[in-house]
């Protein structure tokens, strides 16, 4: 109950001290999607997501950091088209199946089918599942504490998931260093600002031990502070420790510039945080970031909005999945009703 309660004051305090952060003058839009995109058809799709996500993290505020990595491992896999969304099917696997998906939060996938529902209940199926994590993602960080931003929408849903191996291509590790994954995301356009800004998002969240145990053992990491890596011994006392622990040791539950300021006294999680820190291309970004969190907000909201349209599906491209987790050719009660209709149309002509 009093984690409950905690969670709710600190929703209810962080909504009111939330900036807005303007991108739209100095973001290239793709085509096919639009600042005002269900202006008409779906006018309050923003305002249903909101409502819903705010009760939400009332009760854990925890969930926000699993929507947000879910909507990051989305995008950074085939583009922001919510194929990690995909249960597997007989002739098609899952990306949630690949390693680095496996923690992946299921309440998140939840979360994002009680949208899907809610959505349809308003304006029926005229979202996509992907700009329901897209917004999801957005809300997760402004009811965390982060910036309000606006996301321009009109994805569509893709008919595929990627592969194992695709999907652990474009995933970076946390054993990774920084020079290594800004390789990896410039090929997705990402430059090192835009690397350094969306890093700052395990400012929320939880890491496991398995992620980052071999800079403890058999040695320490002697980028590690020495009193954070004890601490981090008792929490994960030997290899293969199934245990979390919080990302950033200072605001775990805040979206805030705090996971900077640890980088900067050596108090990392991850071998690709840390080396945020310690490469020459990305320290003083690093350290920008940690002395001012309004840059940090407005470096990271660029960085989102850059991301979120990777590869996206637009027009007639994909489709609308009535059940995010499933191909509508591959939805029996989608099936179901199309037939129903069928029926009901003959009877009538009849």
């Amino acid at each position: 109950m009093a984690s409950r309660f905690s969670s709710f004051v600190l929703v209810s305090c962080l909504v009111i001290a939330s900036s807005h952060v303007h991108v739209s003058g100095s973001v290239h839009v793709v085509k096919g999607l639009s600042w005002s995109f269900y202006e008409n058809s779906c006018p309050k799709v923003e305002s249903v997501i909101r409502k819903h996500l705010k009760k939400v993290f009332e009760e854990d505020i925890g969930q926000a950091a699993g929507l947000l990595r879910l909507h990051f491992h989305d995008c950074f896999v085939q583009g922001c088209d919510g194929s990690v969304l995909l249960d597997s099917s007989a002739n098609r696997p899952s990306e949630q199946d690949a390693p680095p998906n496996l923690t992946l939060r299921r309440t998140a996938f939840k979360i994002i089918g009680d949208l899907r529902e809610l959505v349809d209940k308003k304006c029926g199926r005229v979202v996509s599942c992907a700009d329901i994590a897209a917004l999801a993602a957005r809300d997760s960080i402004f009811l965390s504490g982060g910036p309000e931003y606006d996301v321009p929408l009109g994805r569509r849903d893709a008919l595929t998931s990627a592969t194992v191996n695709v999907t652990l291509e474009n995933l970076p590790a946390p054993t990774e260093n920084a020079s290594e994954i800004l390789a990896a995301l410039a090929k997705k356009h990402l430059d090192a600002t835009d690397v350094v800004a969306l890093s700052g998002g395990h400012t929320i969240g939880l890491g496991h031990c398995a992620a980052f145990e071999g800079r403890l053992y058999p040695t320490q990491d002697p980028t590690m502070e020495k009193t954070f890596a004890n601490d981090l011994k008792v929490t994960c006392p030997t290899t293969n420790s199934t245990n979390t622990t919080v990302l950033d040791i200072r605001s775990p539950n805040l979206f805030d510039n705090k996971y900077f300021v640890n980088l900067v006294n050596r108090q990392g999680l991850f071998t690709s945080d840390q080396d945020l820190y310690e490469n020459p291309t990305t320290k003083d970004i690093v350290t920008s970031f940690a002395e001012d969190k309004e840059l940090f907000f407005e470096k990271f909201v660029l960085a989102m909005t850059k991301m979120g349209q990777l590869q996206v599906l637009t027009g007639k491209k994909g489709e609308i999945r009535a059940n995010c987790s499933v191909r509508n050719s591959e939805n029996p009660d989608l099936l179901a009703s199309v037939v129903e209709e069928d029926l009901e149309s003959y009877a009538e002509l009849k």
